[in-house]
């Protein structure tokens, strides 16, 4: 039986005693459910058995199980790992839990996985190539079926395809070309194209966009697609002098300083995430510019705060439920037939045009 040792200045605490010992509950075992329905541990072990259960009558099994639940036996994972070579956790990798659409994503997985008995084990790499390889190395250790991951980036193509090795692997929202692992993202060509239509039908023609990090296919996809749009149609793009370190509010604040520093002020901006449009919008109006009077403002994601911003935000909206559901969906088919054949899912998104953007006055 374990005590607890008091803290230091505890009545009756001796010195140095500054750490509580930890309460284990034991495991409950088959001999003790046995002992407690009168029965052989041997028929406790088929009656909980879902392969060996009929070898019972119904009546033995379901007093057996009433006794286990009365004594709050839980299955052990291992032995269920090593029965059925399967452990029904999957392994889930994200580069950064303070970003809503992360949580998007993650509750479109979540969802997904439970309604299959699936539990997800959520790790963050903070978008460090190094920790991405702890993680995959923790995961390992606890026997997932699968991974799926919203945080690849150069860097990490050798360490998803090592893990590809072990168990199958899927891309979720970030793809590495050429590496040859199932992914489902957004179109983000698309959206960068979007936005740039959208702020050329207004007129605007002097236009900055704010880039995300470099080594991330989303980002780099939405600057393809809005930087070509632009030049198509006539427009400049003016040169911030620098590119995102992470997605933040505080980057966008930053970024919006090496801008203005250009000496010539855009009529709109755009960001590549919503936290990086509040960061502009933040900085600008701070400084006294108005928005969209003086210069729009568009970002991507579509979190639920921007349609309450002042002004509510024009974005483009990327279905992050709907991609972590169909991921988790994806890795779970390749989880129980490694062979079977499925292609990358590519999502359309749209944009969501809000007050944050008018017509040049």
């Amino acid at each position: 039986m374990s005590v607890d040792r008091p803290h230091d200045g505890d009545p009756g605490g001796q010195p140095g005693a500054s750490r509580r010992a930890r309460h284990y509950i034991p495991r409950v075992t088959l001999r003790e459910i046995a002992e407690l329905a009168g029965v052989h541990p041997a028929t406790v072990s088929r009656a909980l058995s879902p392969e060996r259960s009929s070898m019972v009558s119904d009546e033995t099994r379901s007093f057996v199980q009433e006794k286990a639940a009365e004594l709050g036996y839980e299955p052990s994972i291992p032995a269920r790992t090593l029965r059925h070579g399967r452990s029904d956790t999957m392994g889930v990798i994200v580069a950064d839990l303070e970003n809503p659409y992360t949580g998007q994503m993650v509750r479109g997985m979540e969802n997904a996985l439970e309604g299959r008995g699936i539990m997800a084990l959520i790790a963050e790499t903070q978008d460090d190539v190094d920790r991405m390889g702890r993680v995959v190395s923790h995961l390992f250790s606890r026997s997932v079926d699968a991974i799926i991951s919203t945080a690849a980036r150069r860097g990490t193509e050798a360490i998803l395809n090592k893990a590809y090795q072990r168990v199958p692997v899927v891309l979720a929202d970030r793809s590495l070309p050429g590496s040859g692992l199932r992914t489902v993202a957004p179109d983000d060509v698309l959206g960068g194209r979007l936005v740039a239509e959208h702020l050329l039908e207004l007129g605007h023609r002097k236009v900055a966009q704010l880039i995300g990090p470099p080594g991330i296919s989303s980002f780099e996809r939405r600057t393809q697609g809005f930087q070509t749009t632009i030049e198509q149609g006539g427009g400049e793009l003016i040169d911030v002098g620098d590119v995102a370190r992470d997605p933040t509010v505080d980057e966008g604040r930053r970024l919006t300083d090496r801008l203005l520093a250009q000496g010539e002020l855009p009529t709109a901006i755009y960001a590549q995430n919503d936290l990086m449009a509040l960061g502009v919008l933040d900085r600008l109006t701070t400084l006294g510019y108005r928005c969209p009077q003086d210069i729009s403002i568009v970002g991507c994601d579509d979190l639920q705060l921007t349609a309450f911003t002042s002004p509510p935000l024009t974005t483009v909206k990327l279905p992050g439920y709907q991609l972590g559901r169909m991921a988790a969906e994806m890795a779970v088919a390749l989880a129980e037939d490694a062979s079977v054949e499925i292609t990358d899912l590519t999502l359309t998104p749209a944009l969501i045009v809000r007050r944050s953007t008018a017509p040049i006055m």
